[in-house]
């Protein structure tokens, strides 16, 4: 790195805890905490280990605290690190990183540990954004996938990826240089053969993205239907919390009400939504076209229906509505304590799931068929997910210069042409690790991240 400043910054969250951890990574950082720590020298201590002792200002004690050591490279930025375990009070903490950056250290900015991590080649760049994924994770799915990013599983098959392309490049390149004899080193067939396998794995990489934007952001699923059926109370059912205003006067949601919930690893977030109606009402008209525009853009619908409202036939013409839209759906028949038997018989064509939300019934049932619908239960833990959306975009121009590289061998072309595309299908391809990046890149990606980490 050109940058060899120190930086300190605390690394766990504010607010109330026993303890909190300074972080200080640089060239400096053991002989400045060594100037204000009372304990062992710690210039002289092995790297893995823990000290106690306590930090002073002069003859003043700050605090008692535990230092742990890790002396570069054997370290989380490939630099010297100490972490100093203190008590949580914000003025110890304010009071101790005034001390270090008296003594030489400066505040980092956010992402810096993890952008000297990526610079010291302790991690590539897919793995040092997986770092914030596993800090933002909230379930049980995006901590499993973010944990396989950040072990290397992404990194590790585009890394394969490249070097079978780099292998074949290297040929082209070479016939190059001896373009006036005519010769050919790399056989067209067997790199079109390979072309065809990557592109094969890059297309399926970029197809993954729904799934893996899904599981890191969780399921948007939306709960639709007519007025009074029962929406408001399935969501406060779900979230078990008085989350929505319930009321038996038509039209009491007007805008959409969202939270989030976790079914068995997998984060759902729920819409409510205004009940569809023809109304003269202009704050109700305006609630019905937001519920609209929820469930062309949802994950999954949620469609309530109301045999006591509507006849079979109306029933059936709102499900194709629903059905039109494209979007995967479960038709909920709600109230279910109120139908009769003809009530249950008359949908039997249909097949909803019978629920009555006000009574908790049914609704882990639902729950259950939530999962399936999304198929998201049973994630391989060596399932290559893309999660990003940088990194789709680069996977897209990676498959479509390798589809120039297929055109230039189907339709014979120069070497220099068939490598100028070769290189741009390696260009993209590095974007996405790191081999290939810029400063505006890396500002945009690690400004992002939280101070400390």
């Amino acid at each position: 790195m050109a940058n060899q400043e120190t930086i300190v910054a605390l690394a766990t969250a504010t607010g109330s805890g026993a303890i909190a951890i300074i972080r200080v990574s640089g060239t400096d950082a053991i002989a400045i905490v060594n100037r204000v720590f009372r304990g062992k020298d710690l210039s002289q201590q092995s790297t893995h280990t823990v000290h106690f002792g306590t930090i002073r200002d002069g003859d003043e004690v700050l605090d008692e605290v535990l230092v742990s050591l890790f002396v570069g490279p054997n370290s989380y930025t490939g630099e010297n690190v100490v972490e100093l375990s203190t008590h949580n009070s914000r003025y110890i903490i304010e009071r101790i990183i005034q001390l270090l950056v008296s003594g030489g250290a400066r505040a980092a900015q956010p992402g810096e540990f993890t952008l000297r991590a990526f610079l010291n080649g302790k991690m590539d760049l897919s793995q040092a954004e997986a770092v914030a994924d596993l800090i933002a994770s909230n379930s049980a799915a995006s901590h499993q996938v973010a944990m396989q990013q950040m072990r290397g599983g992404f990194s590790n098959l585009l890394k394969q990826l490249r070097e079978q392309l780099i292998h074949f490049a290297s040929l082209i390149e070479l016939e190059l240089d001896f373009s006036e004899e005519d010769v050919e080193f790399a056989n067209r067939e067997q790199l079109k053969s390979l072309v065809l396998e990557i592109n094969t794995v890059v297309r399926r990489l970029i197809t993954s993205f729904e799934q893996g934007n899904v599981l890191k952001n969780g399921v948007p699923v939306v709960i639709a239907g007519k007025p009074n059926v029962g929406k408001s109370t399935l969501l406060n059912s779900l979230l078990n919390e008085e989350r929505a205003i319930v009321s038996d006067i038509a039209g009491t949601t007007r805008d959409t009400i969202e939270d989030e919930i976790n079914i068995h690893g997998v984060s759902f977030r729920f819409i409510d939504t205004a009940g569809i109606r023809d109304t003269m009402d202009i704050i109700e008209a305006k609630g019905v076209e937001r519920t609209r525009e929820k469930m062309r853009q949802a994950r999954l619908i949620i469609y309530l229906a109301d045999p006591q409202q509507d006849d079979v036939d109306e029933i059936d013409s709102q499900i194709a509505e629903v059905a039109a839209l494209g979007v995967p759906y479960v038709v909920v028949v709600n109230k279910t304590d109120l139908l009769t038997q003809t009530h249950r018989e008359a949908l039997a064509n249909i097949k909803p799931l019978f629920i009555s939300a006000k009574n908790n019934v049914g609704v882990e049932e639902l729950k259950d068929e939530l999962l399936r619908k999304v198929n998201l239960h049973n994630l391989d833990s060596d399932d290559v997910l893309v999660t990003n959306i940088r990194h789709v975009a680069a996977l897209r121009k990676t498959s479509e210069s390798l589809g120039k590289v297929l055109d230039g061998i189907d339709n014979p072309v120069t070497s220099d042409f068939l490598a100028m595309d070769i290189r741009q299908a390696l260009h993209h391809l590095g974007e996405i690790t790191g081999s290939v990046s810029t400063d505006d890149l890396l500002d945009n990606i690690f400004s992002k991240f939280c101070i400390g980490k």
